[in-house]
């Protein structure tokens, strides 16, 4: 593997691909631009979904937080494996991300209409405009690396055919496009898993789990943002303050908690084959989605306290509940799990988990789940650095 010169800038670097074991390889300037246009997209999202929470309209809402949420994740996972194999950092590459991210502000553009009127339309032309420049990116490592020529081909072709499924389902309406969605899932997912059996992209654990790291890291930065939304407009409306410090203290110790638990074992030590990764990888859907979730849910409760909500207060405890129920469990599966053999963690996480979806059948929901988050702080802190195992 070639290492290109990255500290000056450059017309062009051929696209050999990256050294896999570099040392101190972090995270570009671009990439975190990358992750904050992003973070657009996602803050459009949980705003539908808390929105729909809050109108009583649950299963179209989260279907249609579903949707859109994996527009966005997909999009940014499969950047994110490509720059750490083949970043050049150079102006054609600078480039094809660069529209890539104009491609996700047009789909956050759309993501309203997508959630009102299950219009579609401006959602799957901002995904095509990032999916096409990311084969214009496979189509170059193709042509440059050539040990990597096979599997840069058959992402190529791959998202290429996908992409022309998502454009034809625009056609599709009612049950028969929700049909059409899951096979086109399902057939991204298997673009990968396909591409990868021809030779293995040569990306770089540090670096990818510094990605998904810095990733949680703003999907977590979206709930406090949404959290703090939530109750500059309870404060306007005239909430209680009892229960505004209620939502206000609970909401930090959760989100808080979500940050220690995820980042109490280093992700690095179990990316160590390409199944783990898979595993890994595909795992934070749920992982990132959850915890967007939970600002949206924040946003309910405020909603319900000040009588803007078209729910009961068991449907408002739940919107925050079952996030974060979906984060335990997904962490502890994909990031927690893979570490220990202990039964502080094999029992642990999914016993919290189910106590927090119970906590909205208690007086105080929210004081509930926090109070459950810390102590799961304290698990993941007791079992940290015991009895790990990593498993390929």
């Amino acid at each position: 593997m070639s290492e290109p010169d990255l500290e000056r800038p450059a017309w062009r670097r051929i696209m050999a691909g990256r050294d896999p074991s570099q040392g101190h390889r972090a995270s570009t300037p671009l990439e975190l631009l990358f992750d904050l246009c992003f973070v657009v997209g996602v803050a459009q999202a949980a705003a539908g979904l808390h929105h729909a929470l809050s109108e009583g309209h649950p299963g179209s809402g989260v279907l249609g937080y579903a949707m859109v949420f994996f527009a966005i994740w997909w999009a940014w996972m499969n950047f994110t494996w490509f720059a750490s194999a083949y970043d050049t950092d150079d102006v054609l590459y600078r480039l094809l991300v660069l529209a890539q991210i104009t491609g996700v502000l047009i789909l956050a553009a759309g993501v309203p209409r997508a959630f009102g009127e299950r219009d579609f339309g401006l959602v799957t032309l901002g995904y095509a405009v990032m999916r096409l420049a990311m084969v214009g990116l496979w189509v170059r490592a193709a042509r440059e690396d050539v040990p990597g020529r096979a599997s840069a081909r058959r992402y190529a072709v791959g998202v290429t055919l996908v992409q022309a499924g998502w454009i034809a389902r625009l056609a599709l309406t009612g049950q028969a496009g929700l049909a059409g969605f899951l096979v086109l899932v399902l057939a991204e997912l298997a673009v990968p898993l396909w591409a990868e059996r021809a030779r293995r992209t040569a990306w770089h654990p540090g670096h990818i789990a510094e990605r998904y790291g810095l990733f949680t890291l703003i999907v977590l930065g979206e709930s406090v943002l949404a959290a703090v939304n939530a109750i500059q407009a309870g404060l306007e409306r005239g909430i209680v303050l009892t229960a505004l410090l209620s939502v206000a203290l609970s909401g930090i110790v959760i989100v808080f908690s979500m940050w220690w638990v995820y980042f109490a074992q280093p992700a690095e030590r179990i990316l160590v084959s390409a199944r783990a990764a898979f595993r890994w990888g595909y795992g934070h859907y749920l992982v990132f989605s959850s915890a967007a979730a939970v600002g949206a849910g924040l946003g309910v409760v405020i909603d319900h306290d000040t009588h803007h909500a078209h729910i009961g207060a068991l449907a408002a405890g739940a919107a925050v509940a079952v996030p974060v129920a979906v984060f335990v469990l997904s962490v502890w599966a994909v990031h927690v799990r893979p570490h220990h053999r202990g039964p502080w963690v094999n029992a642990g996480f999914p016993v919290v988990a189910l106590a927090v979806l119970a906590a909205p059948l208690t007086p105080v929901p929210l004081p509930s789940i926090a109070v459950l988050m810390a102590l799961l702080v304290v698990v993941s802190t007791r079992t940290s650095g015991r009895g790990r195992r990593v498993t390929a």
